[in-house]
């Protein structure tokens, strides 16, 4: 065996910023030392000091095949031996291109990047060169990637640490960010209508993972939808995280609402650095080459992430999608019937392959509500779930993930060591 995990985040934090390459990493919200991870394999994992979890974080969503899924190690196999990387077009990346647009067809066009905040942020330039408008909506506690225009009120990381605002953006940069309550259509209708100028988008997180897990309510995103046509906004869905997660095709799919671009990320990627923005030809066609928007990234497209992910969508068929989606319900429901049972406050729900819970008696609809359940209560929860072999996200601001390696088998593994948990954080 190598090195613990206490030597490797002593040597880590030496050289990275809190010993870690992402925030939230750092168990800031729970406390403790970090996890470090040395394999994977199906639904598990297993850290340096050969303990091994159920993984319900999933490398925060890409891995919905499970970990090392032999279909994906082959497919990056075999485009490894040609070559890592071109710089140039390659039919992998067409091919990909084509099955989300199959699966996605209000996509129309897209442009693929590395990152989900290479996406979000070029979408949001391209809406603000359509429009002519500088503003942009969005919603407290979403979470669009580090690009200086989403770091107000935001998500995730920022969250977790307690920062309402990021350090480092320029305040005449943060008054073109507007935000209004998720799931309030008359707070987003006057923030729109209010603003000077216009606004050139209204972002959105369909359904928030961000935030912890927070679903629409019933004609909240049509209601999105109306506000945007009546005002001449482009509405985008950032589906990097829910992309071919709550449905086999995203967010249209589960709420019958279009969006005019949608950004995309970490499934697209089957686990390998992978994101991608599009929609509408008529807006695309204004991206460069096309077009006068710039972007560009030397390693977009590139061949081992248009493989791994190409691999990752032609196995989630519609079939293995419902598979999943009975599985999620089934330990969420689980989770429900072990919280009642204890008496402690507790809400919780899924779609598709998403999940979450909150220790709090009522259903929570925004990040105000998620801010007042019980944060001891989730880290001492976490901690005991963490000795007992369950990896939950390090946040109560964060989504849980299943993948098609979670059976039934561990589905019920998971939930006895969950309520051994669960009895232990009430204590």
């Amino acid at each position: 065996m190598g090195a613990s995990g206490e030597d490797v985040m002593r040597r880590s934090r030496a050289i990275f910023p809190g010993g870690v390459n992402s925030p939230v990493r750092g168990f800031g919200g729970v406390g403790g030392t970090p996890v470090v991870a040395q394999s994977g394999s199906g639904p598990r994992i297993r850290d340096a000091d050969g303990k091994e979890y159920i993984d319900f974080v999933l490398s925060w969503g890409p891995l919905v095949l499970g970990h090392a899924h032999p279909m994906v190690l082959d497919a990056i196999d075999r485009a490894m031996q040609r070559g890592t990387t071109f710089g140039m077009p390659t039919e992998l990346e067409v091919q990909l291109g084509e099955l989300i647009r199959a699966r996605m067809p209000h996509v129309e066009m897209l442009r693929f990047v590395s990152s989900g905040t290479e996406a979000t942020m070029s979408a949001i330039r391209l809406a603000r060169a359509f429009t002519g408008r500088d503003a942009v909506v969005k919603f407290d506690g979403c979470y669009h990637g580090h690009a200086d225009s989403f770091l107000v009120r935001a998500g995730s990381g920022v969250a977790t640490l307690g920062l309402p605002n990021s350090p480092g953006v320029p305040a005449v940069l943060a008054a073109l960010t507007l935000t209004a309550p998720f799931n309030d259509l008359a707070a987003t209708r006057d923030v729109v209508r209010g603003a000077a100028r216009g606004v050139a988008a209204i972002i959105v997180e369909p359904l928030v993972g961000n935030a912890g897990f927070i679903a629409p309510r019933a004609g909240f995103l049509a209601g999105l939808r109306d506000i945007a046509d009546e005002t001449g906004a482009l509405l985008v869905f950032d589906e990097v995280m829910t992309g071919f997660r709550v449905a086999p095709g995203g967010a249209r799919d589960r709420f019958g609402v279009t969006a005019d671009i949608t950004t995309l990320g970490k499934v697209i990627g089957g686990g390998l650095p992978a994101a991608a923005y599009g929609g509408r030809r008529d807006i695309m066609e204004t991206v460069a080459p096309a077009g006068p928007v710039y972007q560009a990234g030397t390693l977009s497209g590139n061949p081992l992430a248009m493989a791994a992910g190409l691999a990752t969508l032609t196995a989630l068929t519609s079939e293995l999608h419902a598979i999943i989606e009975r599985r999620t319900g089934a330990l969420v429901a689980g989770l429900r019937e072990i919280a009642a049972r204890l008496d402690v406050p507790f809400t919780a729900d899924s779609a598709g392959s998403m999940w979450g819970f909150f220790f709090r008696e009522a259903p929570v609809h925004d990040f105000a509500s998620a801010m007042e359940s019980d944060m001891g209560m989730f880290r001492r929860f976490f901690h005991a779930a963490l000795d007992r072999g369950v990896y939950l996200a390090p946040s109560a601001f964060e989504a849980g993930f299943m993948s098609a390696a979670h059976g039934d088998a561990e589905v019920a593994e998971a939930l006895t060591r969950l309520d051994g948990a669960m009895r232990s954080a009430r204590a």
